[in-house]
């Protein structure tokens, strides 16, 4: 597939997806990878049409430079904005937030503080970007070490195993304290992903990082 016929797809794939409007995503490709350009009303539906191109075959990266504007009657004070987040924080995680922290500067949230899971820490991302006024999240949630190197790494390798959406004697991982490194290939931009969160679902994973390529 070369890079024009790449670009045809992407642009009937992100005006086939109803949450996301389109007509002001502009796109480009190089050498399979993808550029989003525009802007869009909401950071929903910037993470959307990002989430939409990772998944597709051809798609080899992706630059993603979509601006929100929010339209002229959405938009909210930050105070309104941080008082939000930390109610829906509370009612959507499980863990104990009493110490995450949310700052909002001109539509963007900043997340700190300190949690036991990965997925504690996705969901309460996932729940602040879909507020009214949001134009980004920076996520700086930390977790709490929990485990040594031997043990991430075995777990990390059977979780591999069981996934059905990617081959795992393709990929090597090694651990240094907390530090994952995942090196080797994957077919997809939505697999090097998937990758990732199974790194990130075994306790005590600090940090992980991703040298996999796009075959």
């Amino acid at each position: 597939m070369n890079d024009l016929e790449l670009r045809d797809l992407v642009l009937e794939e992100l005006e086939f997806q109803p949450d996301i409007n389109a007509a002001s995503i502009g796109v480009t490709v190089q050498d399979g990878v993808v550029t989003l350009s525009g802007h869009v009303n909401s950071y929903a539906q910037k993470v959307s049409a990002e989430r939409t191109v990772k998944a597709m075959k051809g798609v080899r990266g992706l630059a993603e430079e979509i601006e929100v504007r929010l339209n002229k009657l959405e938009g909210t004070a930050d105070d309104t904005i941080a008082n939000r987040a930390l109610k829906i924080i509370a009612w959507s995680s499980d863990a104990n937030v009493e110490g995450i922290k949310v700052t909002v500067h001109k539509g963007t949230v900043t997340l700190e503080g300190e949690l036991d899971w990965q997925y504690q820490k996705e969901v309460i991302e996932q729940a602040v970007w879909r507020l009214s006024g949001v134009v980004s999240v920076h996520n700086r949630i930390t977790l709490k070490a929990r485990a040594n190197a031997s043990d991430i790494k075995h777990h990390i390798e059977e979780a591999l195993k069981r996934s059905a959406e990617i081959q795992a004697e393709g990929i090597r991982v090694t651990v240094n304290g907390g530090v994952v490194r995942l090196e080797g290939k994957v077919h997809l931009l939505r697999e090097r992903e998937v990758v990732e969160r199974a790194a990130w679902s075994v306790p005590g994973v600090s940090k992980v990082e991703d040298f996999l390529l796009i075959a």
